[in-house]
């Protein structure tokens, strides 16, 4: 059956940014069928179901372009251990590893990070990740559209940042690319299309030459998107500049990684060189906002994007709140800049929804344009912090929540409606998510005494049936 949405503004984010206002949509066979005055709509489709939108908005849904589902069991961790921005450089990471999750525990914590994804008005997600095949399936209930994507290195010793050289371990490189190459059998072009699998560098210091040779021939034979992490810390500048005697892009770049199908995350600690050798490739660009924010780094956006780059938005660990990633990227590249116009509201809605899903491989998609994917949400114009809202995309890129966003469809498949999401249980989810993570770090704690001078301050302890089962 069709749905109309009438009564709505809709906002299109199509190449001349047009909003309509009363009007109708109507979605069928999982595409936009028709947009225009909301009485011709809905006569139009007379079997039609009709949404009454009055009072509401309609925006095309986002598209998270960097993120890692099962890192949510670090939220209020991670965010206060970033390493240092000033030399000597010691690592990338935090000194605290992430507890070791079974199977069923990092599914868990997957469903709540999806959760929150839908509730923030996440239509689409680049999930970038290690044995992406063990929560998958997790990940495919929850409705949202997929880019699933296993990450390969090859260093033997040491993780991003770290500056104990490089030896290479051919055999964990060939296991990596095994593995993509097994999800990419097993889950791209799932669910009626939805779910898609690319390849994925996970950074330039944690890939030898030959691997990223061998992921760049992977990604030409499967015709996919690409993706790497690039620039993230300065300790990864370092590392790869001691190694290779080049920048970590410039490294890239020799070994002709760098193409139009790839999503450089991050690109905070970039030479104006590194910047245009980006752009000449065309390559896309994550500006992962709100963890840039918190590692009190940004990258040059603005630089970027006038090279030739393209900007979509991720918001990378602890969080899938894109509503928070596309007013943090507006406020982080207005300071930066030392511009209180620019970026316009509507540049950074576009970074948040079409160029997404441009980036992601989804031409169709992104915006609300007859024969596109109906991938949408819906915006309650009536909560106080959007009134008034005589500018529409201002108002909810400046003062926008997640609460705000009522309704998201992927597909013309409701996954939340009237604000109930529809594809898991709410209440459950969270609660077991809650509980796996007081538990887990616990267990770690106790089995890591040496990482108690480490624990953040405001720890909340762990249920004491949780403490002794871990203690024992």
């Amino acid at each position: 059956m069709a749905i109309v949405i009438r009564n709505a503004t809709v906002v299109t984010v199509d190449a001349d940014d047009t909003i309509h206002y009363d009007a109708g949509l109507a979605v069928e066979g999982g595409r936009i069928a028709a947009i225009g005055p909301s009485d011709a709509i809905v006569a139009r489709f007379p079997r039609a179901e009709v949404v009454d939108a009055d009072g509401k908005a309609v925006f095309p849904g986002f598209a998270n372009v960097h993120t890692h589902f099962p890192l949510i069991i670090a939220k209020g961790i991670y965010e206060d251990l970033s390493p240092s921005n000033h030399p000597p450089f010691t690592s990338g990471l935090s000194a605290i590893p992430t507890p070791t999750l079974s199977r069923e525990e990092k599914e868990a914590m997957v469903r709540l990070a999806a959760l929150e994804a839908i509730r923030s008005g996440t239509t689409a997600a680049l999930e970038d990740g290690g044995n992406v095949d063990s929560y998958a399936r997790s990940l495919a209930d929850t409705g949202l559209r997929l880019l699933l994507c296993e990450h390969a290195w090859d260093k033997a010793k040491g993780s991003i940042g770290d500056q104990g050289g490089f030896e290479a371990n051919a055999a964990l490189g060939a296991e990596c690319v095994q593995r993509l190459e097994a999800l990419h059998a097993k889950w791209h072009g799932a669910e009626g299309g939805r779910i898609t699998v690319g390849v994925s560098a996970w950074a330039p210091d944690m890939c030898s030459p030959d691997l990223l040779r061998k992921l760049s021939a992977v990604q030409q034979r499967l015709n996919t998107v690409a993706t790497i992490h690039l620039n993230q810390f300065w300790g990864e500048v370092a590392a790869v500049e001691t190694v290779r005697g080049r920048k970590p892009t410039e490294y890239l770049a020799d070994l002709g990684f760098l193409n139009d199908r790839l999503i450089c995350a991050h690109c905070r600690c970039m030479s104006p060189e590194e910047e245009a050798l980006l752009g000449k490739a065309k390559v896309g660009i994550a500006f992962n906002s709100t963890i840039a924010a918190r590692r009190g780094l940004s990258p040059r956006i603005d630089d970027l994007e006038r090279h030739g780059a393209t900007i979509g938005l991720g918001t990378d660990n602890m969080s899938e709140d894109m509503v928070e990633a596309m007013r943090t990227a507006l406020f982080m590249e207005r300071v930066r800049r030392g511009d209180g116009r620019e970026p316009t509201p509507e540049q950074v809605l576009r970074w948040a929804t079409a160029n997404g899903y441009r980036l992601m491989g989804i031409p169709d998609g992104g915006s609300l344009e007859v024969g596109n994917r109906a991938d949408l949400i819906m915006i309650d114009l009536h909560r106080a912090p959007l009134v008034p809202h005589l500018r529409v995309v201002s108002t909810f890129v400046h003062q926008g929540q997640p609460q705000d966003v009522t309704d998201v469809m992927v597909d013309g498949r409701w996954l939340m409606r009237e604000n109930r999401v529809l594809t898991m249980n709410e209440a459950a989810t969270v609660a077991e998510a809650q509980r796996i993570a007081e538990t887990a770090w616990a267990r770690l704690f106790a089995e890591r005494p040496d990482l108690e001078p480490q624990r953040p301050r405001g720890w909340r302890p762990a249920p004491r049936d949780d403490r002794a089962a871990a203690a024992s």
